[in-house]
């Protein structure tokens, strides 16, 4: 992708770019200017020519000069950056909404038929909205080449941003803000195709009717690929955030519940539960809160493949 693809990637660029150029320029003139009248002065007024100091009088035109030329500078820097700003915080009536939910660590985009991908794809010329949802810690949603950005915080209501993307390409998206331990992990692309392609793409079935062919045990997997697990949970019984996944099933679990430690059977109730009510039974060693509910993400089924999937992991 060459450079003109991505500086005009969205209808924000062009806005932030010139804010970003304005200030910048005045920040040089200003580093230049007082590095270069700083040198001047040491010079001009060094102990050698000057050996003894002399009294000067303040001058109230200069007072006025350098306090209302910042002012106004600093207003210019404002001006631009608030008219770069201003268009990003309401979105069209007629954008096509997406959600994005970005969890340690992976962001999952859901379209407005239910689809779900971990790549977010998009038709060019159109106003998108991402609904943005954070379902443990905070993230920031940053894609550069659109010039957006938006902090995804956890229990945050009606947080969202809206671009237009108006290059065809593949653009990164990834996390800006430092969310733990497998932070840059935490990437994916945007993809901009032509409206008729990615109708084409949003109704396709054909990734329908192969999970239906595809064995429980392989859509468990591509399941728990898509949704992060393999971040957290181990294969090969090392530790990381939470136990491992490696000979789980059917195994006992010393778990506690409540106040109260206890052995469990790592059998279909308990993967559910797990899934859906992770703080319940928390297994020794590990921590509450360090993973939030999937309820209303999975469904039965996808819990379904996800034990079948489990029961291989030896």
């Amino acid at each position: 992708m060459d450079s003109s693809e991505v500086t005009q990637a969205s209808n924000f660029v062009e806005g932030v770019d010139k804010a970003f150029i304005v200030i910048l320029g005045i920040s040089f003139v200003f580093l230049i200017g007082l590095t270069v009248v700083m040198i001047y002065f040491v010079f001009k007024y060094n102990k050698k020519r000057n050996p003894k100091a002399t009294q000067i009088k303040g001058s109230t035109t200069l007072e006025i000069i350098w306090t209302v030329v910042p002012f106004l500078l600093t207003m210019v820097m404002f001006y631009y950056g608030w008219a770069g700003w201003k268009p990003m915080q309401k979105a069209p009536e007629d954008a096509m909404e997406i959600t994005v939910i970005g969890r340690m660590w992976n962001f999952t985009f859901e379209y407005e038929n239910g689809k779900r991908t971990d790549t977010l794809f998009l038709p060019k010329d159109q106003a998108i909205k991402l609904n943005l949802l954070a379902m443990d810690v905070l993230h920031s949603l940053y894609i550069p080449a659109f010039r957006v950005k938006q902090d995804m915080v956890p229990g945050l209501e009606n947080n969202s941003m809206w671009f237009e993307p108006q290059k065809e390409g593949v653009y990164e998206l990834y996390c800006a803000e430092y969310c733990g331990l497998q932070h840059s992990y935490m990437y994916s692309y945007v993809k901009v195709m032509p409206e008729a392609a990615f109708t084409d793409w949003l109704v396709d079935t054909t990734q329908v009717a192969n999970d239906v062919l595809e064995s429980p045990t392989a859509t468990g997997k591509r399941i728990m690929q898509n949704i992060g697990c393999f971040a957290c949970h181990s294969l090969d019984g090392s530790k990381l955030v939470g136990p491992s996944f490696k000979g789980v099933w059917g195994t006992e679990r010393t778990v506690k519940t409540g106040k109260e430690m206890r052995q469990v059977m790592a059998d279909e109730e308990y993967i559910k539960s797990s899934i859906y009510d992770p703080n319940a039974d928390l297994v020794d060693g590990f921590g509450k809160g360090l993973m939030l509910t999937y309820e209303g993400q999975l469904s039965e089924e996808d819990i379904g493949n996800i034990i079948e999937y489990l029961k291989t992991v030896k």
